[in-house]
């Protein structure tokens, strides 16, 4: 869990609505045209899933953000505008801008939308905690129902429950104000309750650290497996999947995950970032797709935000897309693994590249750049990328690559200077002044290609 944390339908839309068709079918989609699994969300669609990300109103306005969001993806989780301290931050006055226009933007572009997140003990307004029991349940009850029911028929899955057990390895309940005064029967009745407002909507549990066999994953699973015995309504669980080298994509993720799918109900990964970078992060991503496409009823992948700099972890680089929205090493390799091809960053043996920029020394009249290029999963033999200045800047001197220009002066594409070789993985850098000429606009980076 993050705390900041008319009749023609567009042609995306066709292809999805064919593909979750034939997935509920039983059947798997075959590819059709050349660039049916040139996208995230397509090939994830050809498999019979969806592939999300978590979304911030605030970045909707930005332009690359919502380019890179409506192309690749096709579910959205609103990252923190759905959370209690967002639509119900005075009691019974309900505020839902902000998430409508993320569930609108979503509608438009034929994505589903999971719901995020219900009952959680953190991001909470502080009246909320004050109460007494009987007042609490109250209360719990009708922010469930007030918000399932304005969102009813718009949101596929809803996290009813979000993080109620304590880590570590005593299985335990987390002490919340729903815990320490409504007992353990709080996630049972918020689930029943949740049912009531919106029948069709799936119903999920939602947790981190229990991506594994663990004490904390097997309390859930009790709890889960107690709550189908008993029918009380669940419809799936949610495994956040928040990685890094002291906390890794453990061996026995799958086997969880079917676990779970045992009890009879769907597994979700709702909150995927993995930090790293190069080869390393692109393995553990294949890993993590892997083990979703082997589990039937693990029904689809969201990850924890679209770019890297808007990332809660931003300085792990934990996404798909660096800050200049370039597809990363991890992104082909996730891809490659939803058995997608498509051009961009490396991985899955493609030969790829990406880039990244850093103003360096700056004087009143100019400054230099500094533009790191960094081979993905297969080792390159060249690379190719352009750098657009905003006019009347202009380039003065470049180093350590080949420059050529456009007609109009202001789009550099630059080449190696010499032998272009990168082993996967690896990283080399060329350098420019730039006049300012009156403006101290960044560079803009286009696309790395490699071979």
């Amino acid at each position: 869990m993050v705390t900041r944390r008319s009749i023609l339908l567009p042609r995306k839309a066709l292809v999805l609505s064919m593909a979750s068709l034939l997935a509920a079918a039983g059947v798997t989609a075959l590819s059709g045209t050349a660039d049916a699994a040139s996208t995230l969300g397509t090939a994830a669609a050809e498999k019979g899933r969806y592939f999300g990300a978590a979304v911030a109103a605030n970045h909707l306005g930005e332009s690359a953000y919502v380019s890179t969001l409506d192309t690749e993806f096709t579910s959205v989780t609103p990252e923190n505008e759905m959370k209690w301290d967002a639509v119900e931050s005075t009691r019974n006055a309900f505020t839902y801008t902000s998430a409508d226009q993320i569930v609108s933007h979503a509608q438009s572009k034929g994505m589903k939308v999971r719901g995020h997140t219900l009952v959680w003990h953190s991001q909470l307004p502080g009246w909320v905690s004050g109460l007494a029991a009987a007042d609490l349940r109250t209360a719990m009850n009708n922010h469930i129902t007030q918000v399932m029911t304005h969102y009813k028929g718009k949101i596929h899955s809803w996290d009813v429950v979000n993080e109620a057990f304590q880590d570590g390895s005593s299985g335990a309940r987390r002490s919340s104000p729903f815990q320490d005064k409504l007992g353990n029967g709080f996630i049972e009745e918020a689930f029943r309750t949740a049912r009531a407002a919106d029948p069709a909507a799936k119903l999920c549990y939602n947790d981190y650290n229990t991506d594994g066999v663990n004490a904390k994953s097997t309390a859930v699973y009790t709890m889960v497996k107690d709550f189908k015995a008993r029918g009380v309504p669940i419809d799936c669980v949610g495994f956040q999947s928040h990685f890094n080298s002291a906390s890794p994509v453990p061996s026995d993720y799958q086997a969880n995950l079917q676990r779970f799918a045992d009890l009879g109900v769907d597994v979700q990964i709702t909150e995927l970032d993995i930090e790293g970078s190069g080869t390393a992060q692109a393995t553990s991503y294949t890993n993590v797709v892997k083990a979703c496409l082997a589990v039937s009823r693990c029904t689809g992948i969201t990850v924890w935000g679209v770019t890297d700099k808007y990332s809660w972890r931003a300085d792990g680089t934990p996404l798909l897309f660096d800050g200049n929205y370039a597809k990363k090493a991890a992104y082909t390799a996730t891809l490659t693994a939803l058995g997608g091809t498509g051009s961009g960053g490396g991985g899955g043996g493609t030969a790829a590249c990406t880039v990244s920029y850093s103003k360096q020394e700056e004087w009143s009249d100019r400054f230099n750049g500094k533009v790191t290029v960094t081979a993905g999963s297969a080792a390159i033999t060249t690379w190719t990328t352009t750098v657009t200045l905003t006019s009347p800047q202009k380039v003065s001197s470049t180093w350590n690559g080949t420059p050529t220009w456009d007609s109009s002066g202001n789009v550099m594409t630059m080449k190696p200077n010499g032998n272009g070789s990168l082993a996967a993985g690896a990283s080399t850098s060329f350098g420019f002044t730039v006049m300012k000429n009156g403006s101290t606009a960044a560079p803009v980076l286009g696309s790395c290609t490699a071979s």
